[in-house]
């Protein structure tokens, strides 16, 4: 006879129900808890299952055999897939809209922007940092409880498939996709692969009777997707204050460096309606022209669900960035532009381009490597040293291996550390710098030294 137990989800999530906390780290083992044994690259969580069992978890969900020597184990096939369905299970609980958000670029920034409209007159559920993975996302919908009116789910991908997969775990009535660009090709293979991912969020909606989408109206890799589709409901946006068929539209008011801009419904619905024509303007505390479609996607958001339009502009005036994304910081010595967390070739376009139209008397930047990018990095590192010539730039450092064999007159450094001697050494003082990178080139760590 078996030591463990088998289960199918229903039964599980009815375990679940008596013990509603799931726990994937066997040093964080709240007294009645389910311990859920998940495996990484380099670590197995079946072999802390029974760790966590001493230290006050009720039962561990496995998928070895061998480590089940009571029935407090529950033998599973598999322990990804499990929690992701059990996640499921939890969502389908609460009959409330789940946005889901992504995109190449802007998701997190989105996601909160969305987050801070929405709470101004909702309880508002929503991935915390970038918990956005397969396993993220499980995570935070395992946060949902009866006090949530709304839920806001950031999904990240690398892979083709890794949507599609996301999407059948959160199961989302609305979605929006930031933009597409040439990101993670290593994984999608081309940008080709990068659309039809981050589509397939538009692939799950298909199948509900609602399934709504707040569409950028500019991108036209995205509405040639839903062109002439009577399967979808969809918001549109748009920085063209011209096209009329926009639920919102804006445009930038100015950018030095904190970006100041004006939005409105377009004039034949204020027409219809026997109002006037009005922008409204609202100065945030974001560095960068291209935060305008994130924040007009919270504005079409937001005006979807009622959310009053000064209430809108008061959430939007006093968000303030965290996390090394968009942020102004002054210190004793400098003026930072950081925007640090991630880095890709049209990320880092944006990000020179608007760092081109800043005025400051000394400028430097601060560029790190853009990671996963196949066969295209070494022409896409070389792309980006091209346009820093155009930029306007006094000095220019570039951090990375991968910026290595670029042909440009530049001051290149092997990783974050030999920055930090430069610093050092140097002590670079009276410059407006741009800092810049993917995460794992650790440029984060810069400006406490700047």
């Amino acid at each position: 006879m078996d030591r463990f137990f088998r289960m199918d989800i229903k039964q599980l999530y009815q375990l679940y129900q008596q013990h509603p906390c799931i726990t994937t780290d066997s040093r964080d083992c709240p007294q009645g808890s389910i311990f859920l044994a998940l495996k990484g690259g380099s670590f197995d969580g079946n072999k802390f299952a029974a760790q966590a069992l001493e230290k006050g978890c009720a039962y561990a969900i496995v998928d070895d055999k061998d480590v089940a020597v009571d029935s407090r184990y529950i033998l599973v096939d598999d322990c990804l897939q499990t929690y992701k369905d059990l996640a499921r299970e939890h969502r389908r609980q609460f009959n409330i809209p789940v946005i889901a958000i992504t995109g190449t670029n802007g998701k997190t920034t989105t996601k909160e922007l969305v987050r801070a409209v929405l709470a101004e007159k909702y309880n508002v559920l929503a991935t915390e940092g970038n918990f956005n993975n397969d396993v993220g996302v499980p995570k935070t919908l395992f946060r949902l409880n009866k006090d949530h009116e709304i839920a806001i789910i950031e999904m990240g991908a690398s892979h083709p498939g890794d949507i599609k997969t996301l999407a059948e775990t959160a199961e989302p009535t609305c979605g929006l996709i930031t933009n597409v660009g040439r990101a993670h090709l290593q994984g999608f293979g081309s940008f080709e692969g990068v659309i039809r991912t981050k589509c397939e969020l538009y692939d799950f909606l298909r199948t509900r009777k609602d399934g709504l989408i707040f569409l950028d109206a500019d991108n036209e890799f995205l509405v040639d997707q839903v062109q002439d589709d009577d399967t979808l409901w969809v918001t549109p946006y748009s920085s063209d204050p011209e096209k009329q068929y926009s639920c919102i539209s804006g445009e930038v008011v100015s950018c030095d460096p904190l970006l100041k801009f004006r939005w409105r419904k377009p004039l034949m619905e204020l027409e219809e309606q026997g109002a006037s024509q009005k922008w409204h303007k609202v100065q945030t505390q974001l560095i960068g022209a291209y935060n305008l479609d994130n924040l007009l996607a919270a504005i079409a958001v937001g005006i979807n669900f009622g959310v009053d339009r000064k209430q809108i502009d008061h959430a939007l005036e006093n968000y303030r960035p965290t996390n090394s994304r968009s942020q102004l910081v002054e210190t004793a010595k400098n003026r930072l532009v950081v925007d640090a967390y991630n880095a890709n070739p049209s990320s880092m376009e944006a990000a020179l381009d608007n760092f081109r139209q800043m005025e400051a008397p000394r400028k430097m930047a601060i560029l790190g490597a853009m990671r996963e990018l196949g066969e295209t990095s070494a022409e896409e590192h070389q792309r980006i040293a091209n346009l820093i010539g155009q930029s306007g730039i006094d000095e220019v450092w570039l951090v990375g291996e991968e910026f290595g064999p670029t042909d440009c007159p530049y001051r290149k450094f092997k990783d974050v550390d030999e920055v930090k001697a430069a610093i050092a050494a140097e002590q670079p003082s009276g410059f407006t710098i741009l800092i810049k990178g993917s995460n794992s080139t650790r440029l984060y760590q810069l400006p406490e030294l700047l």
